[in-house]
């Protein structure tokens, strides 16, 4: 009897040696050298407790931290050689990416019950920096000297220039965090620097000032190393060309050997309008009137601008030929963000000198809170959107960027360094402000004149930093994704803070109270938005509002917001070598992507270290962060200084 037809296919592949080899052979030793593999693979690190943490996040408050070291470094002697420290020998790379480790399940401690306040703050704070050790180290052994780290694959990629970025982004933070060795062998590639560039190699201006010489100026400031200034000079010296416009709006990049701009007729307010701080710090540094004379004309263009029919704001889109705006849209995210930041720390820096930078600042808020802040439909998140045309015929987006979660601190550092309810003191009539504007600008002017400026501005930055932390704790990595949508029919805050008020201010303002995460699987109008854009790119905006509004209100909410982002980061993003952006925040485990932002050492990880250290380790009364949060000190200009420089008080 013949076989069955099953049985007759396995008689016949035994008949035949190839198929054997093909069909059993091959597959089965497959398996077993996978099994193998898996079998004797342990990962280094846990993602959830990776070892550098020194501390329990299961029992965050008992045992000292790991080791205890000073929290802020005394600056070294301006004539002390830097100690080289020898780096150690870097671990053998492994011949193939290992497999991710499967994320343990998180184990967190809701602060809201947490009581021994101190400790734990102590130990996050150690934490914070034992994970810029492990994201630094890993740079240091697989990517320097180049630019960024790939953390999956162990590798570089030269993003800004090839000089190093992620080492000029890193001095500061090193000196805070009293990491003298890692800062010593830093200034030995910042010393021997010349910010050469392939002939077919053109820098980025916005990005090379923020990073590197912002960077530079921020370590002076803080170590007094004279090698930091004398680099400065030298990149600002090479980037000079940049500003060779019609305007003196300078362009986007430039080759740093021959000084050949990329000629482009039009560029975005965050390009033109983000290097003041950067320029007028180095002039007081060096005295040279150049670097002064650049960041005052842009000052002084962006002033002159006709910006009448948008309340006074800055638009996008600026040529740089005439130094006019060229469109009617306004945005607080990418390409228009840095440069509204910048009126009010233009001001602050110079030892508030430059009034008009803070006429510009009211302005530009007093049309965010009457135009641009709007209320989601059911949960009330108060969110800042962009508007295109013309007002009162401007059309918002309803896009809420994770770049523009900047604004509530933003918010938080005027309230606490302005004398918003006296303006007078400082020589501002605010109704007078709006008098050049429309008449219904101008009748947004008395409006607001009716409240506490001051109160205004304060629940504009809680809501605003209420809804930004809402965004990462509503996702199931605990990461804030990079675009959001708000669905329905969002309303402007100012309207419901009207009726508010009329009806005699009963309860929190609208959109300031503290919201409960939304599971990711609920329908659209219980979360009031859809994501856009999922990517978490270990972005610093978030952070740094939580620390704006902690220094602002003292309020422990902001810090127990800022602890579980920590977390998450710590759970959804660190590797064996650092730590990576990841593709969506939709998912946990989050699937990573292979990078590294030189921002995350610079912005992020500085911004949870200072957030959880007790000690206020630069007042922000005495120290503006520039758009890369590189601190540079406040000063006043001698008489000296503005007689060479023109500058009159």
């Amino acid at each position: 009897m013949s076989p069955s037809p099953p049985l007759r296919v396995v008689r016949d592949v035994f008949l035949h040696r190839s198929l054997v080899v093909r069909y059993v052979l091959l597959p089965a030793a497959t398996l077993a050298v996978l099994w193998t593999l898996v079998q004797l693979y342990e990962p280094e690190y846990s993602r959830f407790r990776p070892q550098r943490l020194g501390f329990d996040w299961e029992d965050p408050f008992h045992g000292p931290p790991s080791h205890n070291v000073p929290l802020y470094p005394p600056p070294p002697a301006p004539s002390e050689e830097p100690v080289v420290a020898p780096l150690p020998e870097p671990a053998a790379a492994p011949e193939a990416p290992l497999p991710l480790p499967t994320p343990s399940p998180p184990v967190f401690t809701p602060p809201s019950i947490i009581t021994s306040g101190n400790l734990l703050w102590t130990h996050a704070a150690q934490a914070v920096r034992d994970a810029f050790l492990h994201a630094y180290h890993g740079y240091e052994k697989y990517a320097a000297p180049h630019d960024e780290l790939l953390p999956l694959t162990n590798m570089s990629i030269d993003s800004f220039n090839g000089w190093g970025v992620s080492i000029y982004d890193s001095l500061d933070t090193m000196l805070l965090m009293n990491l003298t060795e890692e800062f010593d062998r830093a200034m030995v590639t910042v010393a021997q620097a010349n910010f050469s560039l392939p002939t077919n190699q053109f820098a980025p201006f916005f990005e090379t000032t923020i990073r590197y010489l912002g960077g530079m100026l921020s370590a002076y400031a803080l170590s007094n190393n004279p090698i930091l200034l004398v680099k400065a000079d030298e990149l600002a010296t090479k980037l000079s060309p940049i500003f060779a416009t019609g305007s003196g709006l300078p362009f986007f990049e430039v080759q740093t050997d021959t000084g050949a701009p990329q000629l482009r007729d039009v560029g975005y307010l965050a390009e033109v309008g983000s290097c003041q701080p950067e320029y007028t710090y180095l002039a007081k540094a060096t005295g040279k009137k150049e670097h002064f004379e650049k960041a005052d004309n842009i000052m002084k263009v962006l002033a002159r601008a006709n910006t009448t029919d948008f309340g006074g704001m800055l638009p996008t889109l600026w040529n740089l030929g005439t130094g006019r705006p060229l469109d009617s849209t306004l945005s607080l995210g990418g390409l228009g963000d840095s440069g509204h930041e910048y009126l009010l720390k233009q001001y602050l820096l110079s030892g508030k000198s430059d009034t008009e930078a803070l006429r510009m600042y009211l302005r530009a808020t007093t049309h965010i809170i009457t135009r641009m802040l709007y209320l989601s439909p059911n949960r009330h998140m108060l969110f800042p959107s962009s508007t295109s045309g013309i007002p009162p015929h401007d059309f918002p987006s309803h896009t809420v960027e994770h770049l523009a979660c900047f604004l509530p601190g933003l918010f938080a550092l005027g309230v606490q360094t302005l004398p918003l309810d006296d303006l007078g003191s400082v020589g501002i009539d605010f109704v007078s402000l709006g008098a050049h504007l429309s008449d219904a600008a101008h009748g947004q002017y008395h409006r607001l004149a009716r409240y506490n400026l001051s109160l205004v501005h304060q629940w504009a930055a809680e809501g605003m930093a209420e809804t930004c932390a809402t965004l990462y704790a509503d996702q199931p990595s605990g990461l804030g994704p990079e675009e959001v949508s708000i669905l329905g029919k969002p309303v402007r805050w100012l309207d419901e803070l009207d009726q508010w008020h009329a009806l005699g201010q009963h309860g929190s303002p609208p959109g300031t109270a503290p919201l409960a995460p939304v599971s990711a699987s609920a329908t659209w109008d219980k979360r009031d938005y859809s994501i856009g854009r999922f990517e978490y790119e270990l972005r610093p905006e978030t952070i740094e509002s939580m620390y704006m509004l902690w220094r602002m209100s003292g309020n422990e909410r902001w810090r127990e917001h800022g602890l579980r982002m920590f977390v998450a980061i710590e759970r959804e993003t660190k590797t064996a070598a650092g730590y990576s952006t990841v593709w969506s925040v939709g998912v946990s485990p989050a699937s990573r992507k292979d990078s590294m932002p030189s921002f995350f050492l610079a912005e992020t990880l500085k911004y949870l270290y200072l957030l959880f250290t007790d000690e206020e380790l630069l007042p922000l009364d005495k120290w503006v962060f520039n758009t890369e949060a590189h601190p540079l000190p406040v000063f006043h200009w001698n008489e000296a200084e503005k007689a060479a420089f023109n500058i009159v008080a």
